[in-house]
């Protein structure tokens, strides 16, 4: 089983980084490590992607061997659709957060940003036959927004696109059963946003179902919650994000390198 490529490039000749590319690099880079700073963190393992502006499909994935931690703006390593490095990299890409991530990246024109965790609480709840719970506060916010894809193995086989894509539809929200959380959005902030809320939500509810019965949510109130909620509103998600990197520059800023 393959589970990386090497770094080698679909082409030789040098492909200039431009300012579009710079400036994703650098918020994606901000984005591996607010990861770490909330122990969103697998040890080299799970990925965020990011599509670069311009007409061809390309994005920015981790290179496979760093902890997040550890990830620069300059080391992220850029690929098209099809896995293919567009320039040289001493680092392989790995080959399940490529077929996940360029599916969805391939198929839906505003999955810009897709986020892949595998979070303690996050896989419990994908580990339950109900999943998640409609009965608290961020839950709420998700109401009709979670899609649900059955655990087929270690995602490797590009067959398993399909049935991925026709599971999450257009909702933004995916708990990937057995597996663990993912989120995509038209941009790192609403991406982080909602995938934050879909954490949250799994953090209470295992709190919350560990210490007794749950108590329902009335049906009515969910077309009002999710209508007012946070994770759709662009501002609120570019402030969110805006002030987790602030708390990661604070800490260490060396990710823009």
């Amino acid at each position: 089983m393959t589970i990386y490529w090497t770094g080698a490039a679909r082409a030789t000749k040098e492909v200039p980084i431009g300012q579009a590319e710079t400036e994703a690099r650098v918020q994606l880079a901000a984005a591996y490590r607010v990861f770490d700073m909330l122990g969103w963190t697998e040890m080299i393992f799970n990925h965020i992607t990011l599509r670069v502006p311009g007409g061809e499909k390309l994005f920015l994935i981790n290179p496979f061997g760093l902890h997040y931690r550890e990830i620069t703006a300059s080391s992220l390593v850029l690929i098209d659709i099809e896995g293919n490095p567009v320039r040289e990299s001493k680092w392989p890409v790995n080959r399940a957060g490529f077929v996940i991530h360029s599916a969805i990246h391939g198929a839906l024109a505003d999955a810009h940003c897709v986020m892949h965790t595998h979070t303690t609480t996050g896989m419990a709840v994908a580990c339950l036959k109900d999943g998640l719970s409609p009965t608290n506060f961020y839950a709420a916010q998700l109401h009709g927004r979670v899609a649900y894809h059955d655990f087929e193995g270690i995602t490797v086989d590009a067959g398993e696109k399909n049935r991925m894509l026709r599971d999450i539809g257009d909702k933004p929200a995916v708990i990937l059963r057995n597996h663990g959380l993912l989120a995509w959005g038209l941009s790192v902030p609403e991406a982080f946003m909602m995938l934050w809320t879909l954490q949250r939500a799994c953090d209470v509810q295992i709190a919350s179902s560990a210490a007794g019965v749950l108590n329902p949510i009335r049906e009515s109130v969910f077309e009002q919650t999710v209508r007012e909620s946070g994770p759709g509103e662009k501002r609120t998600c570019e402030d969110v994000f805006a002030a987790m990197q602030r708390l990661v520059d604070a800490r260490d800023p060396s990710y823009r390198e």
